[in-house]
């Protein structure tokens, strides 16, 4: 049973922004972080075990020193850790792209689909999301598009604000737009199809690869599903709000007072991303948070306490 604070693994990608280093004090060389991988096991960025006697053990090597007790009895069907969690600061538009499902990336790829959910963590004033088509388009249309660079006419553009939530299941057209700073909940997966990226060029000077004929083969042509919202459930000392709940993933944003009293009961462990505020968590030990921490709670810990006024999400399997 433990529960320890995570160092991410950081992502300098073009269209990235300096919120992660000004406002969310994440200490980094690179002159700009466009994502940080909080919670992650991908061979591509994992994250490290940043306190406890385990610090600078990655949490896969910590999983195999424990044992899959640590994760629960609902990660069981998984022949892998299942999620990856991030923060994501568009100072630019992201690329137009799309993700395929398991069953096509594990032919083709040799690895999970990706389906994951955005939670708008702050924005600019005006600030847009690309989500889906505004009306349903056949696969000739969708190919002719690409290629004469007139996309953007038939997707949706969707105003965003504080809050938002939007859950991206596999096959949905969708792009971050400039002045976002998302909270994004994902299978464990690195698959992205690129369609569409504004005439830019990479740091090497060239374009950056498009994906069209696997695009072409994984993208549904119709509207994104809305986001149904949710209620908020009031707890002695917390709310707390579900955001998206699916196979692979569960997450709630929890608003807690000054005390609130959690549980893991053995069936999965628990991710805590801190939003806002400050305070420590105390359960056999105490870990201190601040903005922009993430928490990592063993499903064999238990109870556990949440001392201090803070928002932050919680991300259960």
């Amino acid at each position: 049973m433990a529960l320890f604070k995570l160092s991410p693994a950081f992502k300098d990608y073009i269209w990235g922004g300096t919120k992660l280093k000004s406002v969310y004090k994440k200490e980094c060389d690179f002159e700009k972080i466009a994502e940080s991988w909080e919670l992650s096991c991908h061979k591509d960025g994992e994250s490290v075990v940043a306190d406890s006697d385990d610090k600078g053990l990655t949490l896969r090597q910590y999983v195999e020193k424990y044992g899959k007790k640590v994760l629960g009895t609902n990660c069981e069907r998984f022949d892998d850790f299942p999620i990856l969690i991030k923060l994501i600061d568009a100072k630019d538009n992201l690329s137009v792209q799309v993700h395929p499902d398991n069953e096509y990336a594990l032919r083709v790829e040799g690895g999970y689909g990706k389906t994951e959910m955005w939670y708008i963590v702050d924005c600019d004033e005006g600030a847009t999301l690309l989500y889906g088509f505004d009306k349903e388009i056949s696969k000739e249309e969708f190919e002719k598009r690409i290629a004469d660079n007139t996309l953007l006419e038939v997707t949706k553009a969707v105003p965003v604000k504080k809050g938002d939530v939007f859950f991206i299941e596999a096959g949905t057209l969708h792009a971050i737009g400039k002045g976002i700073l998302i909270a994004e909940i994902q299978q464990n997966s690195n698959t992205t199809y690129r369609i569409y990226d504004y005439g830019r060029v990479g740091n090497d000077g060239k374009p950056r690869e498009l994906h069209t004929e696997k695009a072409l083969e994984v993208t549904s042509l119709r509207p994104a599903t809305v986001y149904a919202e949710t209620d908020v459930e009031v707890f002695e000392g917390y709310t707390k709000k579900l955001l998206s709940s699916c196979e692979y993933f569960t997450s709630y944003v929890v608003e807690t007072k000054d005390k609130a009293s959690f549980e893991t009961d053995g069936k999965s462990f628990h991710s805590l991303l801190v939003l806002e505020g400050e305070g420590e968590i105390q359960s056999g030990n105490i870990v201190k948070f601040k903005k922009g921490d993430s928490v990592f709670v063993t499903a064999d810990n238990g109870k556990y306490t949440v001392n201090g006024k803070c928002r932050f999400i919680r991300t259960t399997v």
